[in-house]
């Protein structure tokens, strides 16, 4: 089992994780991975716990849900894209989360919604490279980054992310090569 670190959630509770943003900095300076999964559904939740995954990403709207199944590990709430519309909501939706137990938050939206949240002192991360859900604006299905013009938008993009006051960003389906001379850039 992991050791746990005592931290005071948003809602102002106790509580201990296995992670927290200074852990993830410190493994990045380091070169050491973490782990992440999507869970939801009770089992998920205790399984990911249990066998010590990093982080979980959990729908933000059953965040107190996540918390009765799994009290340890770093979670990002994820505030659907089609689902919570205007700033204020997002907005709403995201403290929500975080007074429901989560650490962080994730939505795939602007540079702009990511620094209003970062603004308001809330743990954000975002999502490049693979978003399926933005996949017929980006050309289908398909590793992102191959081409030096994508590799140069995809490193531009991180950079905004970052200066915006996200923390992390979640990299899916990136070339490789590209990914890692992002990773050593930002």
């Amino acid at each position: 089992m992991k050791p746990v670190k005592a931290i005071y959630t948003f809602g102002a509770q106790p509580a201990r994780r296995t992670v927290t943003i200074p852990c993830m900095r410190k493994a990045k300076a380091q070169g050491r991975k973490l782990t992440q999964v999507t869970a939801n559904a009770p089992d998920e939740l205790r399984a990911a716990e249990e066998v010590g995954i990093d982080m979980i990403v959990s729908d933000a709207a059953s965040m107190g849900h996540v918390r009765q199944h799994n009290k340890t590990t770093f979670c990002t709430a994820a505030i659907k894209l089609t689902e919570v519309k205007t700033t204020d909501d997002i907005l709403s939706a995201a403290l929500d989360a975080l007074h429901l137990g989560a650490d962080a938050v994730i939505t795939p939206r602007s540079f702009d919604m990511v620094e209003t949240l970062s603004k308001e002192g809330i743990p954000v991360t975002e999502h490049l490279g693979l978003v399926p859900r933005k996949s017929v604006a980006t050309g289908g299905m398909r590793a992102m980054g191959k081409t030096a013009d994508e590799a140069l938008e995809l490193f531009r993009d991180f950079k905004r992310l970052e200066n915006a006051g996200a923390f992390a960003v979640e990299s899916e389906v990136i070339c490789g090569e590209t990914m890692t001379e992002i990773a050593r850039r930002t």
